[in-house]
């Protein structure tokens, strides 16, 4: 084997060690063994996306389905009047688009890189065959898609019957993590607040607004992206509004 061919297998290698480190970190493949986690790696093919990069458009043709490696994906849809209606963001070992492994063929929306970021294609055609072979696979992907599912009708709901501190108090709910006091949660925007308005189905004022209002009430510290909960039995008065 001369210099370049191996300098080729080991750059080869490592990049399959690489996927297979995601792969056990996103929870559709935790529990497989390691023949078929190394099976499952050959499927994939990385892709790398610079801030604002379209990763695919709603209706172009499924390759497959998608892991976050690093960096932040957002999923939309464009109304009939061209607005811009955010659907879900995607962070590191966070799996999307697993619905086209069904009857979907086209992709049902459009994939933006918000940062930055590094994406796992696995390649439909071939896991199929995997599938096949491990059919507890199957049941794992379509909890994935129950959990998808569950996260839009929740969305459709909010849009539809709440008003927009409900929808930023479950946003911020959702979202947040135990600190230190008890009593206290941290929550960490991933994205802009333009996207968050998007997302909650608001413009960027009304969203600021109520920003605004919970600070005013003593529920919430705003420090750029880290949003300290300092009221967590307030908040969860307006999750119920």
């Amino acid at each position: 084997m001369t210099q370049s061919q191996y300098s080729k297998a080991r750059a080869n290698l490592l990049k399959i060690e690489a996927i297979k480190s995601t792969l056990r970190q996103c929870s559709l493949f935790a529990k497989l063994d390691e023949a078929t986690l190394e099976a499952a790696a050959d499927t994939c093919v990385t892709k790398r996306l610079d801030k604002g990069e379209t990763l695919f458009h709603e209706g172009s043709p499924s390759q497959g389905f998608y892991i976050v490696q690093s960096g932040t994906i957002c999923l939309s849809r464009l109304s009939q009047e061209g607005k811009e209606q955010v659907i879900s963001i995607f962070k590191p070992f966070n799996c999307f688009a697993e619905a086209t492994l069904s009857a979907l063929e086209n992709y049902p929306a459009n994939a933006v890189a918000v940062e930055s970021s590094q994406v796992i294609l696995v390649r439909k055609d071939r896991f199929r065959e995997i599938i096949k072979e491990n059919p507890d696979l199957a049941l794992t992907m379509l909890s994935s898609m129950s959990i998808h599912l569950k996260h839009l009708v929740q969305m459709i709901d909010d849009l539809k019957f709440k008003q927009i501190e409900c929808r930023l108090a479950n946003w911020l709910s959702c979202n947040a993590t135990a600190s230190a006091d008890p009593n206290q949660a941290i929550a960490e925007l991933p994205m802009s607040k333009k996207l968050l308005a998007s997302q909650l189905g608001v413009t960027s004022e009304t969203l600021s607004r109520a920003f605004a209002r919970f600070r005013n009430e003593n529920i919430i510290t705003v420090e750029g992206r880290h949003i300290t909960i300092i009221d967590i039995k307030a908040l969860a008065k307006y999750r119920n509004k």
